[in-house]
């Protein structure tokens, strides 16, 4: 991360859903490393606590809050305290995923509600929230954390596959509803990451991405020229097993 990216970053203010594991951890810490102030939400309390203190043991400016963004009044509630605190909001990383995988025949209604309203109707509440404060923003940017299961599909992967198809097309509808507004919105499409997120139950291996490599993607988006729009990037091992 040059000093370019830490000059460009550094008081503006970023809300990463998921912040407090894997990719939304690695995204938010970036932000924070790079200047911003970064608001960071999850349902996991004690995760929550552990993700606050090492953005601020990096001396990051973070605000953690225990938000589901399946409730509408509690993500109108973080926008709120975000702008509050750190005087409005420039940037949204919707990376808050959950996914449930097998059979539909197998699966519980709960859990295709539970993916759906937390992979695609949380984006669209986060975005639809925080767009009067990112309007007010001279470098407004919403970056969607798709998957590659948006466009490569899989059997037992009916609702995280749909989830994530729905992603990009709101992610391509939303660009073109507030490009004209200033507004930049991206959508990134990872391969397999190491994370804790438990993919089909796929173990950790070398030879695939971290989440600093998401990161580090999300980043360059903010930061390119307000000319220019990288609207999807496709991000994946370059040499998986």
């Amino acid at each position: 991360m040059g000093m370019d990216t830490h000059a460009q970053l550094k008081g503006r203010t970023a809300v990463v859903t998921g912040g407090s594991k894997g990719i939304g951890l690695a995204i938010a810490a970036a932000f924070a490393g790079a200047g911003a102030n970064v608001a960071i939400t999850g349902r996991d309390e004690q995760a929550l606590a552990a993700a606050e203190q090492t953005i601020r043991s990096g001396g990051g400016s973070v605000f953690a809050s225990r938000t589901d963004v399946r409730e509408l009044a509690a993500v109108e509630q973080l926008m709120q305290e975000t702008a509050a605190r750190f005087g409005g909001i420039d940037v949204l990383v919707n990376n808050a995923g959950v996914g449930a995988f097998g059979p539909i025949d197998e699966m519980r209604v709960e859990d295709w509600h539970t993916v759906i309203d937390t992979n695609l109707t949380g984006a669209f509440y986060c975005a639809r929230t925080a767009l009067p404060y990112l309007r007010k923003s001279a470098h407004a940017y919403i970056v969607n954390i798709s998957s590659l299961a948006g466009k490569n599909w899989f059997a037992g992967g009916a609702a995280y596959c749909a989830s994530k198809a729905g992603l990009n097309a709101f992610s391509e509808a939303l660009m073109q509803d507030v490009r004209q507004h200033d507004i930049r919105v991206s959508y990134v499409m990872p391969g397999s990451v190491n994370t804790e997120f438990n993919f089909m139950g796929a173990k950790p291996a070398d030879w695939k991405l971290t989440g600093d490599d998401i990161a580090e993607v999300v980043l360059g988006l903010v930061t390119s020229h307000k000319r220019a729009l990288a609207s999807r990037v496709e991000i994946r091992p370059s040499k998986p097993k």
